[in-house]
């Protein structure tokens, strides 16, 4: 589907990937699996996760590639505290929750 949506030949991809592209065929028919860094290889030609590759798509699934460190581990203490944290009694977001949003403002709009 993605070699498609792509508009790339079976020989195309196989070139990029170094295999031929009956092997390719080989692979979309599921007559052979590919290797490790031919998923790897795939997965940085087409943007997509591993993950999405082989079938475990994780529909809410959030690219961090064109992030910094910092706002990769911002995103990440987020949806930790998210996830673990209660909502306060007065609702809204926790403290927490307010600090790190702050701090995810602050560092996107340098």
């Amino acid at each position: 589907m993605l070699r498609e949506k792509y508009g790339i030949s079976q020989e195309e991809l196989g070139h990029r990937v170094g295999r031929a592209g009956s092997v390719i065929s080989n692979y979309e028919n599921n007559l052979k699996v590919p290797t490790l860094d031919v998923l790897t290889t795939m997965a940085a030609i087409y943007n997509v996760s591993l993950d999405y590759l082989v079938g475990f798509d994780k529909k809410d699934q959030v690219l961090l590639n064109d992030m910094t460190d910092r706002q990769r581990d911002l995103i990440h203490r987020l949806v930790k505290e998210l996830k673990e944290s209660t909502k306060p009694k007065s609702g809204g977001l926790s403290a927490d929750q307010q600090e790190i949003l702050n701090l995810l403002m602050q560092e996107f709009s340098k």
